[in-house]
């Protein structure tokens, strides 16, 4: 008998204020929420489409992020655990951003160019990675969701605005739209 697949779970939208509060650390009791929590987290980053995915953007404040940047067209998913940044280069580096809690808006971000993480992975083992280019930007993004801080929260205050209002008015469109069907 085939699993059924993972259900998809609702991605929040800024400025949704679970997206600016800071997760708990996962404890131990927290264990089967989490088996239950990854195949969801994973289907729903794959449905929307996108490379990352934290818990507080589907409403969940628990430290657990999820990453694949399918290189080579092929899957290589991985769930972080209570990630923290262990090492940050001094090199920076400046590369588009975009959200799954702020669709269709980009923006430069700056950040240090390579990483050194360590978290816990799916089976709760110890690990570490060090990471440079779009992975190296990625877990920036995904551990920064975890303490409350969005990729426009990087940027200008006068670019974060126009992303913000521009949100703001696609989303009131779509509810315009859903709402005359």
């Amino acid at each position: 008998m085939a699993s059924k697949p993972a259900e998809i779970l609702p991605i929040l939208i800024a400025p949704d204020p679970v997206l600016k509060a800071p997760a708990r650390p996962v404890a131990t009791e927290d264990n089967d929420a989490i088996r239950v929590l990854l195949p969801r987290m994973f289907a729903t980053m794959y449905r929307a489409p996108g490379i990352g995915l934290a818990a507080p953007q589907v409403g969940i404040g628990l430290r657990v992020a999820v990453i694949d940047l399918m290189p080579d067209e092929k899957p290589q998913p991985f769930a972080l655990i209570n990630p923290e940044i262990i090492a940050v280069s001094t090199e920076l580096a400046t590369r588009e951003e975009g959200c799954l809690s702020l669709p269709k808006q980009y923006a430069d971000v700056t950040r240090p160019a390579m990483v050194k993480v360590r978290y816990l992975d799916a089976h709760g083992a110890r690990q570490e990675i060090e990471a440079d280019g779009l992975l190296a930007t990625c877990l920036q993004h995904e551990i920064d969701h975890l303490n409350g801080v969005l990729f426009v929260d990087h940027i200008s205050a006068l670019k974060r605005n126009m992303i913000m209002r521009r949100l703001a008015k696609d989303m009131r469109v779509l509810r315009e739209e859903a709402a005359g069907r």
